[in-house]
């Protein structure tokens, strides 16, 4: 379903930087609501901006930033989140004054450190944002209009923004269908270790370490759907994903101390057949499953 505005939001040019498979989306759910006149994509990789020419995506292509980003209303950073400060660094004296620039990055204290040392400074036009969406697919052509729709964006304000900027970019994700609300860098950080960040790591683990077994062809030939849904993920790009990992370490330290608590807890009942314990935390965690995660 799509979520409407209050008032009809509309730039002539957004230029996003990285066009894969959030980038390509996000062209893809503004132009399906006509609140775009031309997509500009930028990408190293010229087979890709090649594919989102033909796919409709993008309506001009570069390879040089600066050329991508100069006229533009809107830019997006939806690049490896450790080339932002660099590209910031590149582009900022070339944007016009009234562009806003955000970006899609799983983590922030990372990107807003980057870029301010590059920059010196954080500018008032710089908005990070991470919409909560995604597929363990990657690339232009896994694309689509309505990943965003009714799932949320969180958009992580820093004390030198302008209020117009923050509001620019609530518009703009609320135009590609998503849900909006604010958190602060360092909260932003955390939850996504607890609620991202360490699932991709136990789901990488566990087929790394089934892959390992001796009996791994009969393991796998068996699996069922429970075991599919769990390791979906571990399907995601893994140069992206250990970019995440580090840039995002400490908080994600932080969760896997909990984590391992809770694993050898787990161990000692198994150990000591303490079946009430097992059940206890079994317990738990299905009431919290069925009480506290909803659907948005």
């Amino acid at each position: 379903m799509k979520i409407e505005l209050s008032q009809p939001f509309f730039k002539e040019r957004i230029t996003i930087m990285g066009i894969g498979l959030i980038g390509g989306s996000l062209a893809r759910a503004l132009k399906r609501s006509n609140s775009v006149g031309k997509i500009i994509a930028y990408d190293r990789d010229e087979a890709a901006l090649q594919r989102a020419y033909e796919l409709g995506v993008a309506d001009e292509i570069y390879t040089d930033p600066v050329e991508a980003t100069k006229d533009a209303d809107i830019i997006i950073l939806a690049t490896p989140i450790t080339a932002m400060g660099k590209i910031m660094k590149e582009i900022t004296p070339h944007l016009k004054e009234s562009a806003v620039v955000s970006d899609v990055g799983s983590t922030k204290g990372s990107v807003l450190a980057s870029i301010e040392a590059e920059l010196g400074y954080l500018p008032e036009r710089f908005v990070p944002a991470h919409p909560i969406a995604g597929t363990e697919k990657h690339g232009v052509e896994n694309s689509f209009d309505s990943l965003f729709d009714n799932r949320r964006t969180l958009v992580i304000p820093h004390l030198e923004n302008s209020h117009d900027a923050v509001r620019t970019i609530h518009d703009m994700w609320k135009a590609a269908g998503s849900m909006t609300e604010e958190m602060g860098v360092k909260h932003h950080d955390q939850v996504l270790a607890a609620t991202s960040h360490i699932p991709h790591l136990l789901a990488y683990a566990t087929v790394d370490t089934l892959a390992n077994l001796d009996d791994r062809a009969e393991i796998f030939r068996f699996a069922a759907g429970g075991f599919r849904d769990f390791t979906r993920i571990s399907a995601s790009d893994p140069d992206l994903w250990a970019d995440i990992c580090l840039q995002n370490r400490e908080s994600i330290l932080e969760v896997l101390v909990a984590y391992q608590k809770k694993i050898d807890a787990l161990r000692h009942a198994l150990e000591d057949e303490d079946r009430e314990l097992l059940r206890k935390v079994f317990a738990r965690a299905k009431h919290a499953r069925d009480n506290f995660y909803k659907e948005p």
